[in-house]
Order: structure tokens, then sequence, then C-alpha cells
């Protein structure tokens, strides 16, 4: 049995169905796809309560760093749909695919890549144009003629500095994640017996 709060449901289930619609504000938006594949949404373990702490474990630890945010799956859809909000996500779907690109092994689907990426986030005036200086701006044009991995590294550790500093301390004072914040704290509280009798959905 679930020990009641004033503030938020007093039973498993219907805490976990609130946490849900509080990640929901954040989520509901959020729809990071790229070239393999991959999307970065809110993936959802809740048929028990050890899993729905794990989950509030891993909200509360993204006002721990940026670093903690970024290696959370869960994190980065939060920070996507945050970003989204403030028109600049393209920052961050940059330093995903910065990311996704130093895995390629190939040197020609490493170049084709590469030239995508810039044309899609660097060049001036490109769709999804991230705030970098005209210098880092030129040395990526330049490291372009012969495409390595480490390539646009200039241009993400910049990007990344700029989320670090500008929209991560907002998204951590945001109404929303404060809310959010506050009932992962109430979930990571509820003892451990406390299980749910069946998965929640959408």
């Amino acid at each position: 049995m679930c020990r009641t709060l004033s503030t938020f449901p007093t039973t498993c289930l219907e805490r976990a169905k609130e946490f849900k619609t509080r990640l929901g504000i954040f989520l509901h938006k959020s729809d990071l796809g790229s070239d393999n594949g991959n999307n970065y949404k809110f993936e959802w373990s809740n048929k028990h309560c050890k899993q729905s702490r794990n989950l509030s474990e891993d909200v509360l630890g993204w006002r721990e760093s940026f670093d903690l945010l970024l290696s959370s799956k869960n994190g980065v859809a939060a920070f996507h749909a945050f970003l989204k909000t403030e028109f600049s996500e393209e920052n961050l779907e940059f330093w995903l695919a910065c990311e996704e690109f130093k895995n390629i092994r190939s040197a020609t689907k490493l170049a084709s890549r590469a030239h995508r990426i810039f044309e899609e986030f660097i060049r001036s005036e490109a769709p999804k144009e991230v705030n970098i200086d005209h210098e880092t701006r030129e040395l990526t044009r330049t490291n372009l003629q012969a495409a390595t991995a480490k390539c646009f590294d200039v241009a993400q550790g910049k990007t990344r500095t700029l989320m670090e500093k500008d929209s991560y301390p907002r998204f951590l004072k945001s109404p929303a994640y404060q809310d959010l914040a506050s009932q992962a704290s109430a979930t990571d509280a509820s003892p451990s017996n406390c299980s749910l009798a069946e998965p929640l959905h959408t």
C-alpha cells in the first residue's frame, strides 16, 4: 500500500498515471527521428513501482549535470520537447547528429553524411542553422574537404556549451520540469512493495 501524500494521488496506479501526464507536457510533440531509424522518444517501463522509481531517479538525475541529461534517452526526449517550445531544438538535433556521425565506419557514408549535416545545420541560412561563429563555420567547411569522424568536433562542442549555459538552466527552472521533479520525488519515496496492476497507455 502506498502512503498517502496530500498533494499527490494516493495509489501507485494513480501516481504513475499522473507522473506520465506531467511528462506528456514535454513529450507530446517530441519527435526526434534519425536516418538509421532511431527515435528519441520517452520510454516507459511502468508495470511495477520499482521500474517507476528507476524512471523517477532518471528524471531527478537530469538536474545533477548536463552530462546525465544527455546520457539519458528519456532526458534527451524531454529536453528536445522543451527546446521546441523555445524554437531552438536545432542545437540538440545537431549535437545528436554529430554523435551518430562519429559511429559511421564507411568512408563513403561518412563523407556523404558530413555534407548532409553541413547543409542542414552549418551553412548560412541552413534549414536548421545552429548558432556558431563565422570562424567555426568556415573551419567546419574546410574539414569537409577530407571528412573524418572529428570534422564537426569544434562546432559540436560550441553548440553543447551554448545549450549547457543557456537552455539547460532554463529547462531546469521551467514550471513543467519543476512540477515533474516534484512528482518524481514522490514516486521515488513510495514503498518498495508497491506495484502497478497493469501497464499504462496514452
